[in-house]
């Protein structure tokens, strides 16, 4: 039996959730042929994984990557390849540029640099079909689409702070179905941001229920800024109930906060999760701002911050929120525009400035524009982090996602090791989790949940994406300090059946594809 290559004597764990076993794979051209011990078998790459194991590809359904993947300059495209990431998801947040004239989707990118910054890209990409075109044969990893909800409303609305009328409804429900038809997976929307905070809803369960006539499913960054976590949390089941669809929630914790939430939702819809398990997040300094400040986008909030009546709500609001005895945040800044504070907090920058720290966040609101972009580390104890992220991995509707964002060179370091990170800490160090769980958590259930066809799984017929590892030294290095540092113990990562990273290092093959649902 003549293969392309064989990988030997590896322990095999195929992203079920089922016992490891040393046994072989087979890979023919960009597939996987066998799963079984090839004795006597021939190819004409053969690679030794004894003591090492093999695993499926992993699935980031929640990484803000577009802008890296289509630049063939931008060496950050590789933070989550070289930790075994062989599918991106796109849209996360719902932020999405396409189906806009040019002077629309230019407006809508100004309001998502934070997370994707400036780019190398043309911008007008008047169909789904040409957005993703830009993704063929220019990226190491396969891409999965989903609908942008920012982009679809503000295709429809615009900036308007205000529910759609059933004529801009029916325009959106178009738009979401020429997304669908493209193969999209999930209809994605970050209901903390611009212009899809505004959306009521009867606008979510209208759009949702287009999404599951083909089988897709509604992913959110729920409203955490304006209605809070627990109201959000019974939206999105609501959502779930009336469109008759399963539901999502982006980067959340089992705390004793969400433990009934997840317990009612088990009794009332369908429900997942997904993680990074970092206790602490990452996004632009306008997001403390509350909602109404926020219609238009960036510059809706600098015409706010030139009235005076707004100007006093808002610092009173802000006095209250960059409180760390109520908020128990530390905002620290990792990218601004200036390049000025990077690395300190905003407390001690304010204190630098001779201000206080509500003032100060105003002027940095003003001079930063359109964002400052900042580390928000959580008031917790190491012993509630680690009973946290305990919890949390054992999960069984816990799906790990990096929300990973690779603008500027100090952001935060869940972008470079979320998954490295699993495998060291809940796996290695914590034995929270079996390396068989922790694997399925990243590859195979993140692929049924979000119906990714033939990945997520080592078995026959399936796309070879392929990651072999060390496991008593795979480790994630990135830190806070040092964000963009790499793995250790990824030893080899195959897309497509092509080898993107070998020896953990890059290999400058782009084999990555559209797949769609």
């Amino acid at each position: 039996m003549e293969f392309d290559t064989i990988i030997r004597h590896g322990t095999v764990v195929d992203g079920t959730g089922s016992p490891a076993r040393q046994t072989d794979v087979g890979i023919r051209g960009d597939r996987i042929e066998v799963v079984d011990e090839l004795n006597g078998a021939t190819a004409s790459n053969i690679i030794d994984a004894a003591g090492r194991v093999v695993s499926p590809g992993f699935i980031d359904v929640h990484v803000h990557s577009e802008v890296a993947l289509a630049d063939p300059q931008d060496q950050r495209r590789y933070g989550s390849v070289l930790q075994g990431v062989t599918t991106h998801l796109t849209a996360p947040d719902g932020f999405g540029w396409s189906l806009l004239d040019y002077e629309k989707a230019a407006s809508l990118w100004r309001s998502t640099l934070f997370s994707h910054g400036k780019a190398n890209l043309s911008l007008g990409w008047p169909t789904a079909e040409d957005y993703l075109s830009i993704f063929v044969g220019n990226t190491p990893v396969n891409v999965v689409p989903q609908v942008p909800h920012c982009a679809v409303r503000f295709g429809a609305m615009g900036w308007d702070g205000r529910p759609a009328t059933d004529l801009e409804l029916e325009q959106m429900r178009a738009t979401t179905r020429e997304w669908m038809e493209a193969g999209a997976v999930a209809l994605c929307l970050g209901l903390d941001y611009q212009p899809s905070a505004f959306a009521d809803t009867r606008e979510l369960i209208e759009l949702s229920k287009v999404a599951a006539e083909y089988g897709g499913i509604y992913a959110a960054h729920v409203r955490y800024n304006d209605i809070g976590r627990e109201a959000a949390w019974r939206e999105t089941m609501e959502i779930g109930e009336q469109a008759g669809i399963p539901v999502h929630i982006s980067h959340e914790h089992v705390t004793s906060e969400t433990v009934p939430l997840l317990e009612e939702a088990a009794r009332r819809c369908d429900l997942s999760f997904e993680s990074y398990l970092y206790h602490a997040s990452n996004t632009h300094l306008a997001l403390t701002l509350p909602i109404w400040t926020q219609e238009g986008g960036p510059d809706g909030i600098r015409q706010r911050l030139r009235d005076p009546d707004a100007r006093r709500r808002i610092q009173e609001h802000l006095r209250r929120r960059l409180n760390p005895e109520i908020s128990g945040d530390r905002p620290v800044f990792v990218h601004t525009q200036t390049g000025r504070y990077i690395g300190q907090s905003i407390f001690d920058a304010a204190r630098d400035a001779g201000m206080p720290v509500d003032q100060f966040a105003m002027k940095v609101l003003e001079e930063e524009h359109p964002y400052a972009l900042m580390v928000y580390h959580r008031a917790r104890s190491e012993e509630e982090v680690g009973q946290s992220i305990q919890q949390t991995i054992q999960n069984q509707a816990m799906i790990v996602a990096s929300d990973g964002i690779y603008n500027g060179e100090s952001a935060h370091p869940r972008g470079f090791g979320t998954f490295a990170r699993v495998l060291r800490l809940c796996v290695r160090e914590m034995g929270a989790v079996s390396l068989e769980d922790a694997i399925r958590k990243m590859s195979g259930y993140p692929a049924e949940r979000f119906g990714i066809k033939d990945r997520g799984f080592l078995k026959k017929g399936y796309g070879a994406d392929v990651v072999i590892i060390e496991p008593d030294i795979v480790a994630d290095r990135a830190t806070f300090e040092q964000p963009r540092l790499e793995p250790v113990g990824i030893d080899r990562v195959m897309v497509n059946g092509r080898t993107v990273v070998l020896a953990g290092s890059p290999t400058g093959e782009l084999p990555g594809r559209v797949l769609r649902r």
